[in-house]
Order: C-alpha cells, then sequence, then structure tokens
C-alpha cells in the first residue's frame, strides 16, 4: 500500500466542504492499495453549452483525485503540502447531460520524495474512456 495517511472514504470527502469539489459534486467512492476513484455528475454544474461534459469539469476532477492521493502518501502533512505543475488531459469521447456520473481514478506512475505523476482515467458508468490524464506534483514544504 503506497498510503501513509489513515485513509477512509468519509475523510476524503469531508475535507472537500466548501470548495470547488463540494460544488460540482466530486465524491470519493473507493480507494485500494495503489489507486482512488472519485464520482462526479453530468449536470448543469459541469457541462457546457452543448450539454456535454466540459473539459474543465473533466480536468478539474482529474486533478482533485490525483492531488488528493498524493496527500494520502504524504509522510508528514504537517511539514509537507502538495502543488499541482502540470496537468496534461485528452478528451476521447463525450458524456452527455443527465447521462449519470463519470468516474475518475488516479494511479500512481511515480511517488517520489520530491515529485509524484499520476495517470487518471475518466470513465462513464458503462465504462466507456470518456478522458486520460497525467498529473504531476510537486511535495513542497509548508510554510508558516
Amino acid at each position: 500500500m503506497i498510503w501513509k495517511q489513515p485513509i477512509s472514504l468519509e475523510g476524503l470527502n469531508q475535507v472537500s466542504k466548501n470548495t470547488l469539489v463540494e460544488h460540482l459534486d466530486i465524491e470519493f467512492v473507493e480507494f485500494g492499495d495503489d489507486f482512488i476513484t472519485a464520482k462526479m455528475p453530468v449536470d448543469h454544474r459541469t457541462v457546457q453549452p452543448m450539454r456535454l461534459l466540459h473539459g474543465g469539469a473533466s480536468a478539474a476532477l482529474a486533478e482533485t483525485v490525483g492531488s488528493t492521493a498524493s496527500v494520502m502518501c504524504l509522510p508528514d502533512m504537517a511539514t509537507q503540502a502538495v502543488v499541482g505543475v502540470e496537468l496534461n488531459i485528452n478528451h476521447l469521447s463525450s458524456a452527455k447531460e443527465g447521462q449519470g456520473f463519470v468516474f475518475a481514478r488516479a494511479t500512481p506512475a511515480k511517488v517520489g520524495r520530491t515529485i509524484h505523476v499520476w495517470q487518471i482515467e475518466i470513465r462513464d458508468e458503462t465504462d466507456r474512456l470518456i478522458s486520460v490524464s497525467r498529473l504531476t506534483i510537486a511535495v513542497v514544504s509548508r510554510r508558516s
């Protein structure tokens, strides 16, 4: 298991209160030894004017899942923090408003001392691949 912090779905969802994550109704739904999964509705908050899933909403979902995974890998949250350095996302299929949820799963490509790289796949409820992402995270010293 790669997690250095105690991990629970309740805990993952609690830290999202009063953030963009809560506004987009992103909810953590599963984790394993080396992955975290969250879901997001395809609704009026997450679509563009053509009523398709907005690429920016997909990017927010991908960064949320990858960043959260990085936090859970920190050995010392009192002195360390994580910041996103680069997000690359390829939109491969569309999801239409009202088609339920999309699910993002982050798995590690590299979890190092100062750099984490996550691979994130977003799929719809039928397991159709919607997008693929790579997120690079820097581990930094927490400022006082």
